[in-house]
């Protein structure tokens, strides 16, 4: 069945949030003070973030596609997979979307922001940061683990043996992602997407929450463009050789 961009977009904006309200408040969770999950470990994350992906997928991936994230619109436009009159509509719909989420998770943890001192701890619930303030080791982490995801990501749905079960597909995605977090996570977060990090981070600069330290526009390039390369690339390659 064929939906209207209308009804696309509604989907990206939804599944975005709920991506972005799982994820981030799975972050929000182990590191901010005083919550029940206060200095869990960070395979709670990363069942977070694949959970943060999959229930989305299964929600909404057979309305929109399940993008949820700019990079994956606009490598598959660029591989000729996605209408380029449709891309800025589902950026920009993916970024709201990230904002809403995000916007959530802040609302659920408010009075733990409060008793949080430790900014890196309240910026790494909304954005990404490198652990050792490296650009290029983040760039590096960035694309690696990006270009696992989309080459993955496309190579799950294309399969033969997901063609007609896209809830095991979706599944399988959550997996992916909770595998990604797990061995990519440490040097950077990792973002995987940019509505993710910088949806979230435009939050964090304009809240006027307690003890909550610089957004750190230095590295926010990393973050967008790592990502956007890696499903350039990534998707091409999956294109070129298997499609």
């Amino acid at each position: 069945m064929t939906y209207d961009l209308g009804v696309r977009l509604a989907a990206e904006f939804i599944g975005t949030a709920i991506m972005v309200a799982l994820g981030n408040g799975s972050v929000a969770n182990v590191d901010l003070k005083g919550t029940k999950g206060n200095g869990s470990d960070w395979m709670l994350i990363a069942v977070g973030y694949g959970a943060g992906v999959m229930i989305p997928a299964m929600i909404i991936g057979g309305i929109s596609g399940n993008h949820i994230n700019p990079a994956f619109t606009l490598g598959l436009a660029v591989s000729g997979l996605f209408p380029w009159t449709e891309v800025l509509p589902y950026i920009l719909i993916q970024f709201a979307g990230a904002i809403f989420g995000q916007a959530m998770v802040v609302a659920a943890y408010k009075p733990h922001y409060d008793l949080t001192t430790n900014p890196q701890h309240i910026l790494g619930t909304f954005s990404t940061i490198s652990a050792t303030k490296s650009q290029l080791n983040g760039f590096i982490n960035e694309f690696i683990g990006s270009f696992i995801l989309f080459f993955g990501a496309l190579g799950i749905t294309k399969a033969p043996f997901f063609a007609n079960n896209l809830g095991t597909a979706h599944m399988a995605l959550g997996f992916l992602v909770a595998t990604l977090v797990a061995s990519f996570g440490g040097p950077t977060g990792p973002a995987l997407n940019p509505a993710r990090d910088l949806g979230p981070r435009l939050l964090h600069q304009l809240l006027p929450l307690k003890h909550k330290g610089s957004s750190d526009w230095g590295y926010a390039w990393v973050p967008v463009v790592a990502p956007t390369l890696a499903a350039i690339t990534a998707i091409a390659l999956y294109k070129n050789v298997f499609m």
